[in-house]
């Protein structure tokens, strides 16, 4: 087949060549009428103009900006793959940049993004929504993992599969849970710990809580001391990274998971379900999750009502958490 060209499309609509090229170049001198008559037929024949060019001609970039808040966190790659897959079903690409939990540098990269982007997709943000919402000005946006007033979101509720968690840990004997709490300034942490703290209360079991941690392996394997030398025989760990680091903290101690201690995380990452024992942990909708996000992006971008959402978590009981027994004093 003959490569696509702006005279095969003048050809197809009986129109000079020159128009076609007006068309993508200077859409102002081009009838609106005539103009999507072209675009359309560029899309039916393949024709593909720089993205430069059809950005002229349309008024988009093509492009949704996506803003990560540490692109190591395993929970992170396969959200940005489901955003990926679901903005390219949509003709679009993805601009993706790192945050490097480091939330005061986020405002300052939303300005950067949003004059390259059609909308935003903003992950786990920590900023303040006040810096947020005045970095993105009148850009669409959508956020996951934090609901901030006024902006779509999409986010995983973990509250009754955390609520069942500490039901199974009862049930299995564990009368006093600890909780390691995960960023001091991250939503996410606040209402996993709030899920928590009623949880217990309504279980009747004693909390002891330790925190803020950043949710990585170190902080988790340091934080398995505090642990070690407690009374807790089960621990909550704000995410699966963190409860690999304290279950590594905890076998440098000489304690045994789930023999000795047992560790729930959660988001259950790739990491969760392939180490050995896996790891119990609260599975979250990721696919999900960046589906909807591009999604209500669309929606947002056409002019929608501006809507947020939550998806549930799950309870997924696995090798790390078993029956509270006596342990032995860590070494």
């Amino acid at each position: 087949m003959r490569r696509a060209t702006i005279y095969s499309i003048a050809a197809e609509l009986g129109i000079s060549a020159s128009t076609v090229s007006r068309a993508f170049s200077r859409p102002d001198l081009v009838r609106d009428s005539v103009r999507q008559r072209i675009l359309d037929a560029a899309d039916q024949i393949g024709y593909q103009p720089s993205r430069a060019a059809r950005s002229v001609a349309t008024g988009r970039t093509g492009l949704v900006g996506l803003l990560v808040p540490d692109i190591t966190n395993p929970f992170v790659p396969p959200l940005v793959r489901a955003i990926e897959m679901a903005a390219a079903e949509r003709q679009a690409g993805v601009l993706l940049v790192d945050a490097r939990a480091n939330g005061a540098a986020e405002p300052g990269l939303v300005v950067q993004l949003k004059a390259q982007v059609d909308g935003l997709v903003i992950v786990s943000p920590r900023a303040s929504a006040s810096a947020l919402s005045g970095a993105l000005g009148s850009t669409a946006a959508v956020v996951v993992n934090r609901v901030m007033r006024g902006m779509a979101s999409v986010v995983c509720d973990n509250t009754v599969a955390i609520e069942r968690a500490v039901q199974a840990l009862v049930a299995d004997g564990h009368e006093t849970l600890a909780l390691l709490r995960g960023p001091a300034d991250a939503w996410a942490s606040k209402r996993r710990a709030e899920a928590f703290r009623r949880a217990a209360a309504d279980a009747g079991v004693r909390l002891l809580e330790h925190g803020p941690f950043e949710a990585q392996f170190e902080d988790g394997r340091a934080a398995a001391e505090a642990v070690a030398a407690s009374e807790a025989s089960a621990v909550l760990a704000f995410d699966d990274l963190m409860a690999c680091g304290v279950i590594a903290g905890l076998t440098d101690a000489g304690l045994r998971v789930p023999y000795d201690v047992s560790v729930l995380g959660c988001d259950d990452v790739l990491l969760a379900r392939t180490m050995t024992p896996a790891l119990s942990t609260i599975s979250a909708p990721i696919g999900g999750l960046g589906e909807r996000a591009v999604e209500l992006l669309d929606e947002v971008m056409a002019g929608a009502r501006i809507r947020q959402e939550r998806l549930e978590g799950a309870l997924a009981l696995r090798g790390t958490t078993a029956v509270a027994r006596p342990r032995k004093s860590a070494a």
